[in-house]
């Protein structure tokens, strides 16, 4: 068993009752146990592990005991070739947790003779320059206040735009995920902050591509959650919750994942230390200060608008959390859509058809009703020249390779790719009736008809949805929609903002008019609008029903 004195006091903490964390981090601790800590074939490098604590501790604070437990695994080696157990770290807490402080300190480390290693450069990257400055700014002011006669001068340059070791040539910048390339540094760590903001795996691809020149190379994704739904923290989430239970034993990822379990755990200040570790006690004297600054946010929420609740819930205890009033479904709920197809052979659908503009984005698709399930199969046609011309954040051409949308190159989204849709489904499922509002069927209704379908016109699309409104927030709550595993249909749904109109109707509408399409959502509605007319007395048909 492999023994460590920072690692077994921080979970003795927990064992005791001394202090609360996170389910995720009780599973970690049984991740560790049953995974790693049982392992003979590795080692904690701790002369080293040390020399970073009274590193740290001299030249900028006394560091707490999770961050101990944390940066131990981060020296924390096989026998056996002598690299990192841990090349990935995934630290998702509160703000004021001090994740910027903790990865200051460690890149500090890293490019110090302390370590070990020359040449060991390392990139900080974030969305905007002042978040990625934060930690390279934090550094360069320790050793400008160090002094021109101090050790820490002597041992580095230091920049606005890079710090140096003057002794073993390791480099410490910054970059912005916009940039395309990176400089061409032979990195040995890369710390990608505030993940939150990534739309998609783009710039940790830019950024891992880099590493394995130097030896020991590391990756640290730092942030607390934020409101971009379905991009790249998402994703890692769903990865460090399959490493944490086991499923991905190859998977070397270290999960540090401290929030609340249940919104409701609000309200008890004893559960705050669950999203921010700082609040173990006993607290320092800088954790007592935030406590009291979180505790006065927490109080005036009473007074305060729900979108006030909402960004001190991501944001001061790391749990999103949505605006039913202003949001069709919560991303658990959007979420729980990704449920493969059942079998739809033999079944009656119902066809949806939506697009604000043949210039940008049109969609089509199928609602089937299986059991208490409404089960919707759809398409995307997407101009190209509307492409070029908006950036969209999403990787819209990664969904058209895995057959989610068609992009086309045409002055205008040719009927004819509609048409040809519900003709190619049609000789698949039993589809005849294709439901859309009176403007935009104007477009496509001759070419439709021609081809044998019924068209059902919504005069006032607007009218349908407060109609709609309350089954709606029904099946998607209950957990009674299927999209199967499609990120554009969650993206649309995700988009739709909830108006209440001053006679309390609902309307579903963009959250961004231009960056925020809704049309595989608006066609789902009114598919669904028609649904009960055309689908709710469908039962299963079996043939040993018949007598021959």
């Amino acid at each position: 068993m492999l023994k460590n004195k920072h690692v077994d006091y921080y979970m003795d903490q927990y064992e005791a009752g001394k202090i609360k964390v996170s389910k995720y981090l009780v599973l970690l601790f049984s991740y560790l146990k049953k995974y790693v800590l049982n392992r003979d074939d590795l080692y904690f490098d701790e002369v080293t592990h040390e020399r970073y604590i009274a590193f740290t501790e001299k030249h900028y604070f006394k560091l707490q005991p999770y961050q101990k437990f944390i940066t131990a695994f981060v020296f924390l080696y096989y026998k056996e070739g002598d690299h990192p157990f841990f090349e990935q770290f995934f630290l998702y807490m509160a703000r004021g947790a001090g994740k910027n402080g903790l990865i200051s300190t460690l890149t500090h480390f890293f490019i110090s003779d302390l370590h070990g290693i020359k040449k060991y450069n390392v990139s900080i990257v974030a969305n905007s320059e002042d978040q990625a400055k934060t930690s390279h700014k934090e550094v360069f002011d320790v050793i400008e206040q160090d002094g021109k006669e101090g050790v820490l001068q002597s041992l580095f340059r230091h920049t606005r735009s890079e710090i140096e070791s003057k002794t073993n040539g390791s480099i410490l910048k910054y970059h912005t995920s916009n940039a395309k390339t990176k400089d061409s540094l032979r990195d040995g760590c890369v710390i990608y902050d505030e993940v939150h903001e990534y739309e998609d795996s783009a710039i940790v691809d830019v950024f891992s591509s880099g590493l394995g020149k130097v030896k020991h190379s590391r990756e640290f994704f730092i942030t607390t959650d934020g409101f971009v739904r379905g991009g790249y923290l998402d994703d890692l989430k769903e990865r460090a919750e399959r490493v944490l239970r086991g499923e991905a034993p190859d998977d070397h990822l270290f999960v540090f994942m401290a929030c609340l379990d249940e919104e409701s755990e609000l309200d008890d200040e004893t559960n705050w230390q669950k999203a921010n570790p700082m609040f173990h006690p006993p607290m320092s004297d800088y954790a007592k200060e935030l406590f009291r600054v979180v505790k006065r946010q927490y109080i005036s929420l009473g007074n305060s608008k729900p979108s006030a609740r909402i960004k001190f819930m991501t944001k001061r205890m790391n749990t999103p959390a949505t605006d039913l009033t202003t949001s069709v479904a919560t991303w658990e709920e959007i979420e729980a859509t990704n449920r493969p197809f059942p079998d739809l052979n033999h079944r009656t659908a119902v066809g949806g058809l939506d697009f604000a503009s043949i210039r940008d984005f049109a969609a089509v698709g199928l609602l089937f009703k299986v059991g208490d399930d409404y089960v919707w199969k759809t398409h995307s046609f997407i101009r190209k020249g509307f492409l070029d011309s908006v950036e969209l954040r999403p990787p819209i051409y990664d969904w058209e390779k895995e057959g989610f949308l068609t992009i086309v190159d045409e002055p205008v989204i040719n009927i004819k790719h509609i048409v040809d849709w519900f003709l190619e489904m049609r000789e698949h499922y039993g589809v005849n009736r294709i439901v859309a509002d009176t403007f935009r069927l104007d477009l496509v209704k001759t070419a439709l008809e021609a081809e044998g379908f019924e068209l059902i016109y919504i005069r006032n699309p607007k009218a349908i949805h407060s109609k709609l409104a309350p089954r709606v927030e029904t099946i998607f709550a209950n957990h009674n929609i299927i999209f199967d595993d499609n990120p554009l249909m969650r993206w649309y749904t995700n988009n739709v903002y909830v108006k209440i109109k001053k006679d309390g109707n609902k309307e579903y509408l963009k959250k961004d008019e231009v960056r925020r399409k809704t049309d595989g959502f608006q066609a789902f509605i009114h598919a669904l609008f028609e649904a009960d007319n055309v689908l709710e007395e469908e039962e299963d048909f079996f043939l040993d029903e018949i007598a021959f």
